[in-house]
């Protein structure tokens, strides 16, 4: 009997329904190819950011999408919200408008769109997303440098004009914004770097603050988690709309990077595999694979060849480095 399961996954753009602290239980719709985005931040657990733009195109075939949501909607699962997020930044798929309409012709359930918010700075973008029911932007800082340090972002974008972008958001959007707040040790967590934060906050009026940090593997190594209590105490400097959603249970129940790598490293000890193959076998999201397969190939563990229009990824041939 084969190790893996290579069936191919029902949906190529949802996924979940995932348990969220925030959402509920949320079905995920992927509408951007892997690491396609404005930022480039030093937390992103998905890894480097491979095609940095802000150039809106429909990178995903809409009616591929909407088919896959109508599946989902099928099943008899619990969904407390759709919700656009997944690869890359969703707002740069020029019909993410067009298709948060046509998901709530479909369905009650509500609509979030997860956004790192940096596209708000333009107005058809803003415009696209008047329909959802929650849209949840990040903002770190107000200071350009540490905006430039964290996110490494599109050169056209300046962290004034991103503020400005939500606080004209806030004045058209009658849905609900949950700003979140991605804090990182010896960065952006000074209590003046928060006394600022809060000012701009109070202009942009969000409906509530989440305060994060990094529980998950980062993007660069430097990106250090604020402990519990610094948390708890900056929540109190921002104000009752602010609560911490860090869920530090992850850093200790969920299995590490090295641990997903040293059980797919088996699996292409026993033979050739695709990334279809993997999913299905270890339960884990596509972009997840794709960041520790990269990291592989980086460290020379394993390489790619390509049959039958398949990528398969086999140990590599130490002979031939």
């Amino acid at each position: 009997m084969p190790y893996v399961n290579a069936g191919k996954p029902k949906h190529k753009h949802t996924y979940g329904p995932v348990p969220s602290r925030r959402l509920g239980f949320s079905l995920g719709i992927d509408i951007v190819p892997h690491k396609i985005c404005s930022f480039d931040c030093i937390y992103c657990q998905l890894g480097r950011t491979t095609g940095k733009t802000v150039a809106r195109k429909d990178y995903t075939p809409v009616h591929e999408i909407l088919d896959d949501v109508r599946l989902a909607l099928q099943s008899k699962e619990q969904i407390n919200y759709l919700t656009f997020a997944g690869s890359g930044e969703p707002t740069l798929h020029k019909s993410v408008g067009h298709l948060i309409a046509e998901a709530k012709k479909m369905t009650d359930i509500p609509v979030a769109v997860l956004t790192n918010g940096s596209m708000l700075i333009f107005p058809d973008v803003r415009n696209d997303l008047v329909n959802a029911d929650v849209v949840i932007p990040t903002l770190c800082t107000t200071d350009q440098s540490i905006f430039e340090r964290i996110h490494r972002p599109h050169a056209c974008i300046e962290i004034e004009e991103v503020i400005r972008g939500y606080i004209e958001f806030r004045r058209i959007f009658k849905g609900r914004i949950w700003l979140e707040v991605m804090l990182m040790k010896d960065v952006n967590d000074k209590p003046e770097q928060i006394k600022e934060l809060r000012t701009v906050i109070e202009k942009i009026a969000p409906d509530k603050i989440h305060l994060n940090t990094v529980v998950r593997p980062p993007s660069e190594e430097y990106a250090k988690p604020v402990d519990v209590e610094m948390l708890r105490r900056i929540s109190e400097m921002l104000g009752e709309k602010a609560e911490v959603i860090a869920d530090f249970s992850r850093q200790k129940t969920q299995p590490s990077q090295d641990e997903h790598a040293g059980s797919i490293l088996s699996m292409i000890r026993r033979r050739p595999i695709t990334i279809n193959d993997l999913v299905s076998t270890l339960g884990l999201h596509e972009n997840e694979i794709i960041k520790i397969i990269e990291h592989l190939i980086a460290q020379k563990e394993i390489a790619v060849s390509r049959h039958d229009g398949k990528d398969y990824y086999e140990v590599r041939r130490r002979s031939n480095d």
